[in-house]
């Protein structure tokens, strides 16, 4: 149905469903927003005026019994991504699902399988994969310029950044009974995703890690927020094929910056932020920078499939119309999963883990609502 809209509706109404629903907006020749819903009433009536959306829900279940939707939006959190997700996918909808992909590696399991078995696509949002530095970075990988991809680094920062504490947001981001993990599940997903997509997803055999909360913050903030999760997570991952990535990423450290994510192979190099490809010509070591709005450009130009590719929602809907095949968020965003929960676990254990260890240990996170 490469020119029928896609009817959505849409599962929370907070901070972050009005990205999506801004992202929806403008999509007007493929998107209709029929539906929201929101526990929070008001909320929902809210969203529902702006957005011009007809129908409004306090109940996602009675929203889901409409026969006139074809794909769910789940923008809740962490910890309630799975009955929501579950229960659209056994209603016979296709699902977006906003990162990270649950709580816990046992829930992010059986969305997926339950997408499987229900035959329906079920997407997760993973904004990096759509960057313009990654299509950059995947078409040198493509290429062969990098040749066998051995190693990489995945980089977030942030000196101060920590949700509530430092100023911004709610205390539900720093509490482990909504969001399950801080810096790791909050940014970390969009870093190890984007690493793990240039790389093929590989296949994980062992981690090791370490976590910290380590950063002064305001006592009465502290208080009032509960905060229980980490600010700095540290991991080292052995993979399939001789690959190994190396990850650091923080909500609060004394530094100025860390360097840009990367990979290297055996020809060459590429870092992602600032972009930049490294390789070697006889005696010569070469230094490449990029224009990558001219590239981008002449995807959308000359290539012609730029808007297939612009943003993770777009994308989405594109599969959906069966315009493009689904770059496999939901497996890419599993495995990240599996290594975000394996570095919680290695940190307390204080050894390293193997990814069957993980698997056996996860324990469901999920709350209904």
């Amino acid at each position: 149905m490469p020119d029928a809209k896609i009817r959505i509706g849409m599962i929370g109404c907070g901070q972050i469903a009005q990205h999506h629903m801004r992202t929806y907006a403008p999509m007007t020749d493929s998107v209709q927003m029929v539906a929201c819903c929101d526990v929070n009433e008001e909320a929902a009536k809210k969203s529902a005026a702006e957005f011009k959306i007809p129908h409004t829900y306090t109940d996602f279940r009675k929203m889901l019994q409409r026969d006139d939707l074809d794909a769910i939006d789940v923008c809740l959190h962490n910890n309630f991504h799975r009955p929501a997700t579950e229960a659209a996918l056994q209603a016979g909808k296709h699902v977006y699902c906003e990162k990270p992909m649950a709580g816990s590696y046992a829930d992010a399991a059986a969305m997926l399988a339950t997408a499987r078995k229900c035959k329906k696509k079920l997407s997760i949002q993973l904004s990096t994969l759509f960057a313009k530095e990654t299509r950059a970075a995947k078409e040198l990988i493509r290429s062969g310029a990098l040749g066998d991809l051995y190693f990489a680094r995945s980089t977030g920062f942030r000196r101060r950044g920590r949700p509530y504490v430092d100023g911004y947001g709610s205390p539900t981001f720093v509490q482990k009974k909504n969001s399950a993990g801080g810096a790791l599940y909050d940014m970390g997903v969009y870093h190890i995703a984007q690493i793990l997509y240039l790389l093929g997803n590989p296949k994980v055999e062992r981690v090791s890690g370490r976590i910290y909360q380590k950063t002064d913050m305001d006592t009465k903030r502290r208080r009032l927020s509960g905060y229980n999760v980490e600010e700095l997570g540290m991991g080292f991952v052995r993979c399939a094929d001789d690959i190994s990535i190396d990850i650091i990423e923080s909500w609060a450290i004394h530094l100025d910056s860390f360097e840009g994510s990367f990979v290297v192979g055996n020809k060459g190099g590429v870092r992602l932020n600032p972009f930049g490809f490294f390789h070697s010509a006889g005696h010569l070591d070469l230094n490449a920078s990029a224009n990558l709005d001219s590239a981008a450009f002449r995807w959308n130009n000359v290539q012609c499939d730029g808007h297939l590719y612009a943003n993770p929602q777009a994308h989405w809907i594109a599969a959906l119309q069966g315009k493009v095949k689904l770059i496999p968020t939901a497996e890419i965003a599993l495995n990240t999963m599996l290594i975000s929960e394996a570095i919680f676990l290695s940190s307390a254990r204080g050894c390293e883990v193997t990814a069957e260890e993980v698997k056996e240990s996860s324990k469901s996170t999920a709350v209904t609502m």
